[in-house]
């Protein structure tokens, strides 16, 4: 007589679980983004808030984030200012849509990164309790890792 176990909890099949969980945690993080890009959306005609941002941040940080705050940052404000806004958008409106997850998560990472950085913020002991911070850093590597074929995309 053959033994057969059950594991408790079970749904369905694991690794349909498992996409539907990642499909809905892109779904969550474009939504996220799309949000975040339109509350920018004034930087488009304006680099002036952009500016007054990476001022603040430039008094609050130090060593190379104050570096790369002024002499990247700063001086790329008039291009920066345009680019985010967009940038976000495009990148949550991929990963709602399901196109390309993984070269949009990981384009949002390395925009969120950037942003981090230059805030100085990803240096303190702070960023492990920021809302802003692990979470959206770990959902956006967790689809850039494993946001491939995946169910309700547009492309596989």
């Amino acid at each position: 007589m053959a033994w057969q176990t059950r594991r408790l909890g079970r749904i369905g099949d694991d690794s349909r679980d498992y996409a539907n969980g990642l499909r809905t945690l892109s779904f969550v993080m474009g939504l996220f983004l799309v949000l975040m890009g339109s509350d920018k959306t004034a930087w488009l005609s304006d680099s002036g808030p952009l500016l007054d941002e990476l001022f603040r941040w430039r008094d609050l940080t130090s060593g190379i984030s104050l570096w790369y705050v002024e002499t990247v940052a700063i001086p790329g404000a008039p291009l920066f200012s345009r680019l985010v806004p967009i940038a976000e958008m495009l990148a949550g409106a991929a990963l709602i849509a399901g196109f390309r997850i993984r070269l949009a998560a990981m384009l949002a990472l390395a925009m969120i990164l950037n942003f981090h950085f230059a805030s100085g913020l990803i240096f303190t002991a702070g960023y492990l309790t920021n809302g802003y911070g692990p979470p959206v850093i770990g959902s956006l590597l967790a689809l850039a890792i494993s946001g491939r074929r995946l169910p309700h995309c547009l492309t596989p």
